[in-house]
């Protein structure tokens, strides 16, 4: 069984048709599915796609882009929020310094209280980082020196030295589609080194499908190519960096129970 604990199934892509790419992640091989939060106001549309697919869970949280628009939802707010059965994460929240489309300072203000929130729940959170390695180690250290928090640093693209520090304050570190990449080669020497017991594999879908879909719509059924990329550059088979992986998952994600997989989604 393989875990997507990173995948968009609000956007518009999957609108439609949602259900069926449950299924069909399903049939895959992926037995939980964890659609990720962009906006703190759009809570109840993640919640209400949990709530319709019982291997389906949300995150309640800020996407760095919108962080300027959600700084007045307070710490509190958030802790309520994460408190629906279904709601198994916080974030996704972080550093964005690639596309600017929120003021760092926000960004760093809506990281912080995210991370508070993760503190303050036990809930791990979603880290969404780029072009910001710098920045992120700094507050990351920062903020575990007040207090322990768990969290995954998500589609990593960022560079060996942010792998490293992460790893040493107990972080976890995910690959989506783009390890399998080409031009990938020095992101698949960082996942060569994780330690095993600090990797997870994610989508990001319906964004960065894996070969041979590159270029087309990412879906959840299609991070089984990503995992498959991931054991072969760590000298694994793909049983067992799936096993070793989902059992990352249930450490991290201790909300969410493990299925008799196999059962309707």
């Amino acid at each position: 069984m393989l875990v997507d604990h990173h995948c968009h199934l609000d956007f518009p892509d999957f609108e439609a048709d949602r259900g069926a790419y449950v299924a069909r992640a399903a049939a895959a091989g992926v037995g939980v599915l964890v659609t990720i939060s962009t906006r703190i106001r759009d809570h109840a549309k993640y919640r209400a796609i949990a709530e319709a697919h019982g291997n389906v869970y949300c995150t309640v949280g800020t996407h760095p882009h919108q962080a300027h628009e959600e700084l007045d939802v307070s710490l509190d707010e958030l802790v309520r929020l994460s408190e629906h059965p279904k709601c198994v994460g916080i974030g996704e929240a972080g550093l964005d310094y690639f596309y600017k489309k929120s003021p760092p300072d926000a960004q760093a203000e809506g990281f912080r209280r995210h991370i508070a929130a993760a503190r303050a729940t036990g809930l791990p959170l979603e880290i969404h980082t780029r072009d910001a390695d710098e920045d992120t180690i700094r507050i990351l250290e920062d903020e575990m020196a007040k207090g322990p928090f768990k969290a995954i640093l998500h589609c990593f693209t960022g560079g060996p030295e942010l792998a490293r520090r992460a790893v040493a304050l107990g972080h976890t570190i995910s690959f989506s589609g783009v390890v399998t990449f080409k031009k990938s080669e020095a992101l698949r020497a960082i996942a060569a080194e994780v330690p095993l017991d600090r990797i997870l594999v994610e989508t990001d879908a319906p964004f960065l499908a894996p070969e041979p879909f590159r270029g087309k719509r990412n879906e959840p059924a299609f991070v089984a190519h990503t995992a498959a990329a991931l054991a072969k550059a760590r000298g694994m088979s793909p049983d067992a960096f799936a096993a070793a992986t989902t059992e990352n998952f249930f450490r991290l994600f201790q909300k969410v129970p493990r299925p008799a997989f196999g059962a309707s989604a």
